[in-house]
């Protein structure tokens, strides 16, 4: 998709790479832009998208929203290996960086903003001009390096206090910390609220000053990637909805647990899905 798309003003504006996924299938669209958008979309949101890609990759899954995607050699590209032990993954290639100057004045003043970095390809604070009513951050873009073959591992996220600060939510998982419970702990004294996601096993919730874990239902697992980020967008949605942090994490915890029973995209919340969690969490 080119620059050329409509102005309109959007609701929820996520920012970052979209990755190109090497599957044993082949190659898929991925990355926190893709699966935060359509998820927020499902959810009712107008959405936009600023993002950078190359010729490789087809945004075609994401026809129904506005995407500005700057133009790049080549797209974010990453590996995954599941093993036993854990997921290996490796960062094959990496997109041009996004510059916020990019981003037309009519998104700016979007209800939500969310940053979703993959690889450190923007800076972690909003420059002046831009006034959401909520700005949510998954930074685990910030949080991983990678060596010279491309093996991705944590890595302390430094200079974050600003980041941090500015935020009104920041979702991250026990995995993009190395399961480090200081650094979370750190965390949660430096933004308002704090979502830790932990896979099969819920989500913990950091908030003034009081920590509360939610239990995912069990489901049969057949893809985990991007439940992380349907967990975020779903979060992010409902806590701007709501105001209310606790619910927020309960509601994301019940999507997101639906969204690992398919694969890829197409774990992307149904209809059907959210209202079935919307009536879970009132009874």
């Amino acid at each position: 998709m080119s620059n050329l798309v409509s102005l309109e003003p959007v609701d929820y504006l996520v920012i970052g790479h979209v990755a190109h996924d090497l599957t044993p299938t082949g190659p898929r669209l991925g990355g926190t832009v893709a699966y935060s958008a359509l998820t927020a979309r499902a959810q009712g949101m107008r959405v936009g998208i600023v993002t950078a890609s190359g010729p490789e990759t087809s945004l075609e899954p994401l026809n129904e929203i506005p995407v500005i995607s700057l133009p790049s050699p080549q797209s974010t590209t990453f590996e995954n290996i599941y093993t036993e032990r854990g997921r290996i993954q490796y960062l094959r290639a990496q997109a041009a960086r996004i510059d916020y100057d990019s981003i037309p004045t009519a998104w700016r003043t979007a209800s939500i903003i969310h940053l979703g970095p993959l690889a450190n390809e923007m800076n972690s604070t909003l420059p002046k001009g831009f006034s959401p009513s909520l700005l949510g951050i998954t930074p685990q873009g910030w949080m991983r390096t990678w060596d010279a073959d491309g093996r991705v591992s944590p890595r302390a996220w430094t200079d974050n206090e600003t980041a941090l600060a500015q935020a009104g939510a920041v979702v991250i998982s026990r995995e993009d910390v190395g399961g480090n419970d200081e650094v979370i702990e750190h965390m949660a004294h430096q933004t308002r609220v704090l979502a830790v996601t932990e896979g099969a096993a819920g989500a913990v919730l950091y908030w003034h000053g009081d920590r509360r874990r939610f239990r995912a239902p069990e489901m049969k697992e057949i893809d985990a990637t991007g439940a992380g980020d349907v967990f975020a967008a779903t979060f992010f949605v409902r806590l701007f909805k709501t105001r209310d942090p606790w619910e927020a994490t309960r509601f994301a915890t019940l999507v997101a647990s639906r969204s690992v029973t398919r694969v890829g995209l197409d774990g992307i919340p149904t209809p059907r899905e959210i209202e079935e969690c919307t009536i879970e969490i009132l009874h």
